[in-house]
């Protein structure tokens, strides 16, 4: 038996995608779609409130803001509500509404910004309120390096776990960096050898010398470059289109019965345009980062 909610975030399972892979490569995904509150984001919120309360820093009804594209939100308000502190998201306004109504039924509260201002608009927005509400505590989950930790630590030393050492490639979409990052981190020091493929936006392609746009691929393109990101760790970068991403999380659901969503889509594509280009029997690793209910809305699944 489980000692609790939280011991469960970060153990899920790899499997190996069959259905979806026309080449010679294994790809397994790691179903990070069963953390707790249907995504990897779980990973990162666990482990960042867990040391700031070994800090001091939380407190029985102490305040958490943080910004985000809902996933964030969702395991933030999850903990907040299992732990007794009060959380504020502050998100862009067009993220889909799935998100926001999960937020809210953990009894979080949600700030809006406006659509055009994206990703940094919703940090002004998140800086603005950090100045009102000084006792606050702010995860700041695009430059704090407890992200990357979390990701080495339980992401990463799980994925050896189930798979071993001998991993050719990781591949992962970036939006705040901290999951590729990190398990990169844990993958290089069991094998220095392994490659690590980063995804982005075609339409927002900003490590790949793009201008940043809005898109659909939620979470990740945040429309610049993380604090957390290491571009020196990064081997390839691959954008995806968001219509193709789009359409291999449809695969991803119809025909491997895997409800994901659209970065999950983008991961899985990215996998298989590098399994092309690198030869015969890899073993490629990836993410499946969050549930595609929360998508429906969007009438794009």
């Amino acid at each position: 038996m489980k000692n609790g909610l939280m011991s469960l975030v970060g153990n899920t399972p790899v499997v190996e995608l069959k259905k979806v892979n026309d080449t010679t490569s294994t790809i397994l995904a790691k179903l990070e779609t069963l953390n707790p509150s249907g995504s990897i984001k779980d990973v990162m919120a666990f482990y960042m409130t867990d040391v700031a309360e070994k800090k001091g820093l939380l407190k029985p009804g102490s305040k958490i803001i943080e910004e985000t594209s809902g996933n964030t939100g969702i395991s933030f308000a999850m903990i907040a509500a299992l732990k007794g502190y009060r959380f504020v998201a502050v998100m862009p306004e067009n993220m889909s509404q799935e998100r926001r109504q999960l937020i809210q039924s953990f009894g979080a509260e949600i700030v809006l910004t406006p659509e055009e201002q994206g990703f940094p608009g919703a940090l002004e927005k998140l800086e603005q309120m950090a100045k009102e509400n000084q006792d606050a505590w702010l995860p700041r989950q695009f430059e704090n390096r407890n992200n990357i930790d979390a990701h080495r630590e339980i992401t990463g030393k799980r994925i050896l776990q189930a798979v071993g050492k001998d991993i050719d490639i990781f591949v992962a979409g970036v939006g705040t960096g901290g999951s590729l990052m990190g398990v990169a981190e844990a993958l290089k020091q069991a094998n220095p050898k392994v490659k690590i493929v980063a995804v982005e936006p075609a339409e927002s392609a900003v490590m790949s010398g793009g201008e940043p746009h809005n898109h659909i691929i939620q979470g990740i393109g945040p429309g610049f470059i993380p604090k957390l990101v290491n571009l020196d760790l990064i081997d390839e970068i691959i954008p995806i289109r968001e219509k193709d991403a789009v359409a291999m999380a449809r695969k991803l659901i119809r025909e491997e019965g895997l409800m994901v969503g659209i970065s999950s889509g983008a991961n899985v594509l990215a996998s298989l345009e590098i399994a092309r280009k690198s030869g015969q029997g890899k073993t490629i690793v990836t993410l499946l980062s969050d549930r595609g209910e929360r998508y429906l809305s969007m009438n794009v699944l």
